[in-house]
Order: C-alpha cells, then sequence, then structure tokens
C-alpha cells in the first residue's frame, strides 16, 4: 500500500542492485532528475525490471522524461518516482491480427527496430522514438497522422495498472471504463501503468513516400495544410514565426504516406548515425539574431518549391532524434520549455497569426515553431487534440515566461483551444480549468479511484492544484 498522506517519503535505497533479479531494484539517479526542459528537482529515481513491486510506496512512475514540464517529476514533500525503462517486454504478439501486449517501458525506437522488417508499425507516433509506451498512452500522443488517424488511445484494447489502494487491476472500454479513458491522456495520475495491450497497423513497406513543399507565408501555409488533408494521410510543417509581415510564418510543409512495394526500395532502411550533443553551448547561443539567421538558412536550403521522393520512417517522423540530447543547444543553464496549443477551426483563420502575433508583442521569441492539422477530439478524458491548428513553440525560459503563457493561454481561451500537458510548465489552475470542460469529469474518475490523490506529480500540484 502507498504510505498515507501525511508519512515521510519512503527513503531511497543505498545501494544499487542488479536489476536483472526480478525482486530487486536499484537507484538510477538519487540527486536531480528532469524532464525534457532542463529543470531539474532533487529526486530518487528507482528502476528494476519487476515494475509491479517497484510501484507499491512511489507517487508517479517515469519513463523516458521527455516531456518538456514537470509531469514526470515527483512533488517536492515525496521524491522518489518508479523507472519503466527496464520493463520494456514484449509478452504478446498476434501475427494475424496485430494486436501486441507489452510492459509499459518498452521503447518505442525498439519496438520499431523490430517491427519495421516485419511490416508492422504503431498506428500513431509522436516527433520521438525515445518514449515509452506507457508514456504514450499517459500522453495519448497524437502524430503527423492526427487528422486520419486520431490519437495513439483509439488503438489500446487494454492496461494493466497498479492503482492507489495497492491493487492491481486490468481496464479495457468495457470492464472499468472510467478509468480506461480517464488514463488514456491522464498523464499517469490515475495510476501506475504496467501493461499496455494495443493494435499494431500492417504496413506495405518500411519506406514513406513524401512531398514536401516550400510556402512564402502564413496564409499559404494553412490553405495547403487544409487543402492536402483528405489526399495525405500525414502532414507536418515548420514555420518561420521570427519573421514579419508578409513573410512570417513562410515555412515547409512536409506530406507523407506508406510507400507501396513497387516504389520502395528493396533494402531495408539503415538506422541513421546520430550524435550527442556536448554540454558545453553558452547560454547565449540560443537569441534572435541568430536564430533569424538560423531560419534564413532553413527557409532556402529547400531550394526546390516542391520535393518528392522516398525518405525512411526514422527521417520523416522523427528528424530531431539524430540530435540525441539536442535540448542542451539552449546552454549548460538555459532551461526551455514548449508552448503547444490547438486552436479550433470555430476560432477563424486568423487566429493562428494572431497567436504568434501576440507572442511577439509580449516579448517572446518562438525559436522553433511547428504547425499540424488536427482531427477529432480523443476519447480519453484529458486528451489534447481537438479539430483545428496545432501550434507548437519552442521557447527558451526567462524571468517574464510565465507571463508570456498567462497571455497566450488567455489568447487560448478566448478561442475555444486547449494547450498540450504533456508539453506544459507554467500553466496555472484557473486557465487549465477554463480551457478544459472534461477536467471535472476526470477528477470524479480520479477521486473514486484515489480519493486522497496519492499519485500525483509536480505539475498536477501546479496546474491541477492537487495537494503539495
Amino acid at each position: 500500500m502507498p504510505p498515507s498522506e501525511h508519512a515521510p517519503p519512503p527513503a531511497a535505497p543505498q545501494t544499487a542492485l542488479r536489476s536483472g533479479n526480478p525482486e530487486a531494484w536499484q537507484t538510477l539517479a538519487q540527486a536531480t532528475i528532469e524532464g525534457w526542459g532542463r529543470d531539474g528537482r532533487p529526486a530518487a529515481e528507482l528502476g528494476g525490471d519487476d515494475l509491479a513491486r517497484l510501484t507499491e510506496r512511489v507517487p508517479l512512475t517515469r519513463g523516458m522524461g521527455r516531456s518538456y514540464g514537470h509531469s514526470s517529476l515527483p512533488p517536492a514533500r515525496w521524491p522518489v518516482v518508479a523507472s519503466s525503462i527496464f520493463a520494456d517486454r514484449i509478452l504478446r504478439f498476434d501475427t494475424e491480427s496485430g494486436e501486441l501486449c507489452c510492459e509499459s517501458g518498452l521503447l518505442l525506437r525498439d519496438l520499431n527496430r523490430l517491427s519495421l522488417p516485419r511490416r508492422w508499425f504503431v498506428p500513431v507516433t509522436p516527433g520521438t522514438a525515445s518514449v515509452t509506451i506507457g508514456g504514450m498512452v499517459a500522453s495519448d500522443v497524437h502524430g503527423k497522422n492526427h487528422h486520419s488517424g486520431g490519437t495513439f488511445g483509439e488503438y489500446v484494447t487494454r492496461l494493466k495498472m497498479r492503482v492507489a489502494d495497492g491493487r492491481i487491476v486490468e481496464c479495457t472500454p468495457q470492464e472499468h471504463a472510467d478509468l480506461f479513458w480517464a488514463t488514456i491522456g491522464g498523464m499517469g495520475l490515475t495510476g501506475h501503468i504496467l501493461e499496455v495491450t494495443f493494435q499494431m497497423q500492417k504496413i506495405p513497406s518500411p519506406w514513406i513516400w513524401e512531398r514536401s513543399e516550400r510556402l512564402p507565408n502564413l496564409d499559404a501555409f494553412l490553405d495547403r495544410l487544409l487543402e492536402t488533408a483528405d489526399e495525405w494521410p500525414m502532414s507536418v510543417g515548420w514555420v518561420d514565426c521570427l519573421s514579419q509581415g508578409s513573410r512570417l510564418g513562410r515555412g515547409h510543409l512536409n506530406l507523407g504516406r506508406w510507400a507501396t512495394p513497387q516504389e520502395a526500395p528493396r533494402r531495408e532502411p539503415k538506422p541513421r548515425p546520430a550524435i550527442t550533443i556536448p554540454d558545453i553551448w553558452p547560454d547565449w547561443i540560443v537569441n534572435k539574431p541568430f536564430m533569424r539567421i538560423f531560419n534564413e538558412l532553413v527557409y532556402w536550403s529547400h531550394w526546390r518549391r516542391v520535393k518528392t521522393g522516398i525518405v525512411s520512417p526514422e527521417k520523416f517522423f522523427y528528424p530531431l532524434d539524430v540530435l540525441r540530447k539536442w535540448n542542451r543547444m539552449y546552454g549548460r543553464n538555459g532551461a526551455m520549455t514548449q508552448y503547444q496549443c490547438v486552436l479550433p477551426h470555430t476560432a477563424g483563420r486568423g487566429a493562428t497569426r494572431a497567436l504568434l502575433e501576440l507572442l511577439r508583442r509580449e516579448g517572446g521569441a518562438g525559436f522553433l515553431c511547428v504547425i499540424k492539422d488536427c482531427g477529432a477530439e480523443g476519447r480519453g478524458l484529458l486528451s489534447y487534440p481537438m479539430p483545428g491548428v496545432s501550434i507548437a513553440l519552442d521557447i527558451r525560459i526567462t524571468p517574464e515566461t510565465p507571463r508570456i503563457v498567462d497571455r497566450l493561454n488567455e489568447f487560448v481561451i478566448e478561442c475555444g483551444g486547449r494547450i498540450y500537458l504533456t508539453k506544459d510548465r507554467f500553466t496555472r489552475p484557473e486557465h487549465f480549468r477554463a480551457m478544459e470542460p472534461r477536467l471535472d469529469r476526470f477528477m470524479e474518475v480520479r477521486k473514486a479511484w484515489d480519493p486522497h490523490l496519492k499519485i500525483r506529480s509536480a505539475q498536477s500540484i501546479f496546474t491541477l492544484g492537487d495537494p503539495p
């Protein structure tokens, strides 16, 4: 059973034990753990291949820590998490139906390595393969095919979880359905995800047919994003939000589909060589003048207006994965966040431009901006997407960042949109409640399974108002 609300946090083991013993655990980190935004805090991270045992006395399970904010960091008063990364076995796979059951710590990169040569792929993938399957459930990840394929949670058929009272339960869309749909996109706050069963997608080849277009401004970009939605199942684009006037939002739109056997090379895609970014970058390196030059080079690197051809799934889905720890480029002391929101189509065509202009007026600088087309709302109670335009902005954290996020959130609320909790760090409870009409139902289900909110994170304390 988890400790009571007022019990002291459990002491971390002082000796690291070999994880090969299913009865063992080890301390992976006993000083500081951090999310992708590089904002760490003192905590112990406990690892082992028996995740069911590890989760007996911790407030949170953590995967690869690729969320930008504090969703994978524990409460300050209970500074310990269970790491799922050693619980990474594939337990069952039906070669006829494509249904796969795995432990929640299975890394997407490892699954792709095994499944692609067999012509299977996950039905939805985020923009990095350095995530666990359990993390994909907790975030209900969406990808470049959201307008055509929905979120990952649409393909999950069963979850095995440890809930707050210590029981291990299985839930499906039919059995304990309230817990199931609260867990899809629930940021790990409804229980510890131990196993995931989901439907894989059969693919005709292990290659992607890509069409990329260079577009001169935001209006042209949004026009093409919507015009191509029916023909192309995958789409995403980079836009330059540091340019001004008629050039604001110029960028590249990348469209894709799985290549047919006739189009695809006979060879298998080779893994792309990756380099690890050293932690040597000065804090001033990411600044507006430098990024304007960088964006100019990136924009004109697409020297032909339209390019088509075969690319590997790794290049198409995970372009930044070749730069391991690329967040270090914000400087040795440079924390960063990503502000990601979806603006519904009902807000009008000018809403996206208005958001980018608001960011500029408030003194923010979106050094990287990615825009995607979103389809139907997910069934998870806190699933992020809704029909509209998704905008993701990388922002370096300064003392002004909380104020800027407040202003952006106020605009998103006016538009009827919402933010993505996986990327968020600064959203206050009153803003999240104003943009999320499903929150009351989520909290109702969560408290039914966890009346004392024992399972919580640093993010849930700040953004949902959980007890500290």
